[in-house]
């Protein structure tokens, strides 16, 4: 469950009415045709707002929705980020009219480095490549698709549904009509990070209710897990070469193209343990020192009225005999993590005997993975700080081993040649 953007009014306008009832009611339904006839009518209303503009008006109902009903706010978030990332459209060929749909979808990459992340344009020749590698190992069988001519970082995504609505249908019309649409002109500076996620987005357009990926296609039905996995590896083994000339100085994984906001989300979870060893590497190498050298400090940060709930943990490395923070990564929770620091619901991790562990808590995630990586000395603090950031660079500031929030900085003598990261 994803936590909506602040909003100090209280005053829902028509629109918003419509859309939380509508939302409680498909919440609240008995049956799936009465889901199906209240989505339809939920769908029609989010298509207008989004097409519109009216980013404002979808906010408001979630803020609403989720201090007053939280399974109205799971039906409205899941509603939006569905019509926002796909799209329908028709056409006539000696009198027949055929449906066609479209989604879209990101392609994850994980990446890290010691010096920096690319991002922006793609040259022509090598987003050609990449579009039928993309084609051949993923999608099924009369599909059409276009992809962006932007790799993308975090920053540069669409920030709002109406953004992520626009570029849908852009991308859609595109493969529609096999055509290709221009890199955006200035796209936004992205921050300098050790590990990060970039992004390839698509559009990939099918028949009304045939199937997008491989996986979907009846004959892999039986074994549709192994026909996923199969087709990642495919796709890494032949994109990775090319993602490569993208991302120069860079180590990378390519993670299972998805739907838009299935995809990010995932990659934000497995960026998390890359982060740690990112930042043991670049320390260790930096300064010369081994991963036992080194000490973790970990607290749980949130906002200062969330009654006592943590958003996200602050790692911050010192070297084991001083207390001053030299670097820091955030690990941010998300999905049920979020609600006091619990594990994501569902399957435990697989051992290596083939039966399901016991899902970890996120601290002990970060624990096991510090562990890893070489780092086995550890200070956990018990307190939960109030989420808080440097005034002039913008940095997060984390916890030393005393409990005093900080600022992250190297070593006056640290050599230099490699990039600042926060």
């Amino acid at each position: 469950m994803r936590r909506p953007s602040k909003d100090p009014s209280n005053r829902l306008s028509a629109e918003s009415q419509r859309l939380a009832s509508l939302s409680q009611a498909i919440a609240q339904a008995g049956s799936r045709i009465e889901e199906r006839v209240l989505e339809q009518q939920l769908d029609t209303q989010l298509q207008k707002l989004l097409k519109s503009g009216h980013q404002d008006t979808v906010d408001a109902t979630l803020n609403m929705l989720f201090k007053d009903d939280l399974n109205g706010y799971d039906t409205l978030m899941e509603g939006v980020e569905a019509i926002s990332e796909s799209s329908t459209m028709t056409e006539l060929v000696d009198g027949v009219e055929t449906g066609w749909q479209a989604l879209l979808v990101a392609a994850p990459i994980l990446a890290w480095t010691r010096f920096s992340i690319g991002s922006g344009n793609i040259p022509a020749e090598l987003l050609t490549t990449l579009s039928a590698h993309f084609s051949a190992h993923l999608l099924a069988d009369g599909t059409r698709v276009a992809m962006a001519p932007t790799l993308y970082s975090i920053d540069q995504l669409p920030r709002t549904h109406v953004e992520a609505y626009a570029i849908t249908h852009k991308l859609a019309q595109a493969a529609f009509k096999g055509g290709g649409i221009k890199p955006a002109s200035r796209p936004p500076e992205t921050a300098p990070f050790l590990a990060d996620t970039r992004y390839l987005l698509a559009a990939v357009v099918a028949p009304l209710g045939a199937p997008m990926f491989r996986w979907q296609e009846t004959q892999h039905q039986v074994d549709f897990a192994g026909e996923r996995a199969r087709a990642l590896n495919r796709w890494r083994e032949q994109a990775t070469p090319n993602v490569a000339r993208l991302l120069p100085g860079c180590g990378i994984e390519l993670l299972l193209p998805e739907a838009y906001y299935v995809a990010c989300r995932e990659a934000d979870k497995l960026i998390r343990p890359v982060s740690i060893r990112a930042a043991v590497h670049y320390l260790t190498n930096t300064l010369g020192i081994e991963p036992g050298d080194l000490r973790a400090v970990i607290a749980g940060f949130g906002e200062e009225s969330a009654d006592g709930q943590i958003d996200e943990y602050r790692v911050g490395f010192t070297l084991r005999a001083e207390s001053d923070v030299i670097y820091g990564i955030v690990w941010p929770l998300y999905g049920q993590e979020d609600e006091d620091g619990t594990p994501v619901e569902g399957l435990g991790n697989i051992g290596t005997a083939g039966e399901l562990d016991a899902p970890r808590a996120p601290i002990d995630e970060i624990i096991a993975h510090l562990n890893e990586a070489g780092v086995t000395h550890v200070k956990k603090h018990s307190e939960r700080f109030v989420v808080e950031y440097c005034d002039d660079c913008g940095a997060p500031y984390f916890a030393d081993p005393a409990g005093d929030l900080v600022h992250a900085e190297m070593p006056e003598d640290t050599p230099q040649g490699g990039e600042h990261f926060h």
